[in-house]
């Protein structure tokens, strides 16, 4: 069982910054990716960035591409989701993931899901 708690969501306006946080717990893979997808009320679940755990490797998708950081901390079994120049169109839940393998952005290919935590963007 790994468990995946997400923090650092909340309520600012467009412009602004927030940082996410994912930490998880429970079984360790040797390799592994972690990613982060959002969903807005009406939408489907979208990729937004994705981590390997054992070397930098990064992927991010084109909406977010120069605004959004994703970065790790292996000895905390941390990964973060830095957010800047926020947008209305940024809102929604934003959920971390796990999946056993190398990075993909398709959502029902990973393994472990989060909670998620709401971030709101006010215009």
């Amino acid at each position: 069982q790994v468990q995946l708690v997400e923090s650092g969501g909340g309520l600012v306006q467009a412009g602004d910054s927030l940082r996410l946080s994912c930490v998880a717990s429970g079984r360790t893979f040797s390799r592994h990716t972690m990613g982060w997808f959002r969903q807005a009320p009406g939408k489907e679940r979208e990729f937004v960035a994705a981590i390997s755990w054992s070397v930098d490797i990064t992927y991010y998708a084109d909406s977010v591409k120069g605004r959004f950081t994703i970065s790790r901390d292996n000895a905390k079994s941390t990964v973060y989701l830095q957010m800047n120049s926020l947008k209305p169109e940024d809102t929604a839940v934003y959920y971390c993931a796990v999946r056993v393998g190398s990075i993909v952005t398709i959502a029902n290919i990973y393994d472990y899901w989060g909670q998620g935590t709401q971030v709101t963007v006010s215009s």
